[in-house]
């Protein structure tokens, strides 16, 4: 393997770890031991999700590539996960609002677990219905736990400040280090005790199961509105009603620009996740997949411990930092395009990593490390500006325009040159900085009407009649 993978590794790991060893009194907040018995037992429990999720992702299109299907077939599989997350993800956070957060999580594991059972079957119906259930329990995986943890936050009195502390660990842990374990864990299944490509999604479903039974054990349930008795479609237009500002009288625009940037971003992020090998290896070369993903959740890591200071400053705002994070992720996603006006592009196969290469791998570092400032970031603004009653139909309301936008990539990733579609979402970025702009310039003006208000005038003008 190149030398240049391992430089690039040790040095991320390097800073990585100085950046934790070298935390000041300045760069932490101070809590209280009942807080942290809190915040650790969620940062369990997330991390086992996030294993169990991260087990499969590197395995998905291997295994069904096993059974025989071709990249059209998969392409069809992959697009039913992503159509799912977006057909059933309003339903099942509106669900989770209603019937219990604690619920909606356990949830999360029964489905994801009834997903990894599928990939057994070789019989492609079959597959098609886990893809099905994957999307769902995606959907839970980034509303319900979230809406659970700044409910539960709340309703024991801790301080605001303190969620950015658990935010920022939870990138840190679950984005980053359970990341790297599950991918070597897999590996480890996989190659060295040749279980075969289906072992990861069973070593899924067991830490499912573990923390499924850690949630039903410890955790109390918490709800969006129980008094409100409005059925699902009312529901669903007062979610909208919150992101649109119908009401002009107490419009909160906040709450569809956070919406965009949220969109606008996650679009690029994981169109990323598609492009970024055919970025590296133009010509089909041979490039270590794991090490280089290890090396992004390492980037990611790096983010997420520079989130933990810049929030741990009460004087920061997170609106004011994050502009010039869309901006570098523009640059960095830019580079792709660049480099190809520069060097030019060779038709030959390369022995070892290519100049154009090396150079591109550093950008993708860099926005690596801008997905690892962003999730914290956005997490804390969702808790600030979501109102509580309808969070999870909320964020899952967000997710819509994703995975639109993700399945018409997936249905056309071989229509256009890979420099285009770096540069649309370099373009996507720059809109999310102007976005986060607005919404910083807003955020500091005071809100005419807040949530209450609004669900009180709701409650005498039917969202049906409009």
């Amino acid at each position: 393997m190149d030398v240049f993978y391992y430089l690039v590794f040790g040095v991320m790991a390097a800073v990585v770890a100085a950046l934790e060893l070298s935390k000041s009194n300045k760069d932490r907040i101070n809590t209280s031991s009942s807080f942290n018995s809190f915040k650790n037992n969620y940062l369990v429990v997330f991390s086992i999700m996030m294993a169990g999720d991260w087990l499969q992702g590197p395995y998905v299109y291997y295994l069904y590539s096993t059974y025989g299907f071709g990249k059209g077939d998969i392409g069809q599989l992959f697009i039913a996960g992503f159509g799912s997350s977006m057909l059933f993800g309003t339903i099942v956070g509106s669900l989770a609002d209603k019937q219990g957060r604690k619920r909606a999580c356990v949830t999360y594991c029964i489905v994801y677990i009834l997903s990894c059972i599928t990939k057994h079957s070789p019989q492609y119906r079959v597959l098609m219905v886990g893809r099905i259930l994957g999307g769902i329990a995606t959907s839970l995986l980034f509303s319900a736990f979230e809406s659970w943890l700044i409910a539960e936050h709340n309703k024991r009195n801790f301080e605001q400040q303190w969620l950015s502390l658990t935010f920022s660990k939870a990138v840190f842990l679950g984005n980053g280090l359970v990341a790297i374990l599950s991918g070597l864990f897999g590996n480890l299944l996989v190659d060295t005790f040749s279980f075969g490509p289906v072992a990861p999604f069973d070593a899924a479903a067991c830490f499912l199961a573990i923390g499924m039974a850690i949630i039903l054990t410890t955790w109390s349930e918490n709800f969006g509105d129980p008094s409100d008795s409005k059925d699902l479609l009312t529901q669903f237009k007062v979610a909208a009603i919150a992101i649109a500002s119908v009401y002009d009288d107490f419009s909160d625009e906040k709450i569809a620009l956070l919406g965009a940037i949220q969109s606008l971003f996650e679009a690029s992020m994981y169109t990323f996740v598609f492009l970024w090998t055919p970025a590296l290896s133009p010509n089909d070369e041979e490039i270590p997949h794991g090490f280089v993903f290890a090396t992004f959740m390492l980037a990611s890591m790096l983010g997420s411990s520079l989130a933990a200071r810049l929030m741990a400053r009460s004087s920061l705002r997170v609106e004011n930092y994050m502009q010039i994070v869309f901006l570098v992720s523009a640059a960095s996603l830019l580079l792709p395009i660049t480099t190809s006006i520069l060097v030019t592009p060779s038709k030959v196969k390369d022995e070892g990593l290519s100049l154009t290469s090396s150079i591109q791998l550093l950008g993708f570092c860099v926005f690596e490390a801008c997905v690892g400032i962003f999730w914290p970031s956005i997490m804390k603004m969702r808790s600030q500006y979501i109102p509580e009653e309808a969070r999870s139909t909320i964020m899952n309301f967000f997710r819509v325009p994703l995975n639109i936008f993700v399945c018409i990539v997936l249905y056309n990733v071989d229509a256009f040159p890979i420099t285009i579609m770096f540069g649309m979402c370099s373009i996507f970025l720059f809109v999310a900085s102007i976005l986060q702009r607005r919404l910083m310039v807003i955020s500091e003006k005071p809100k005419a009407e807040d949530w209450s208000p609004m669900k009180e005038r709701n409650s005498e003008v039917d969202p049906l009649n409009l």
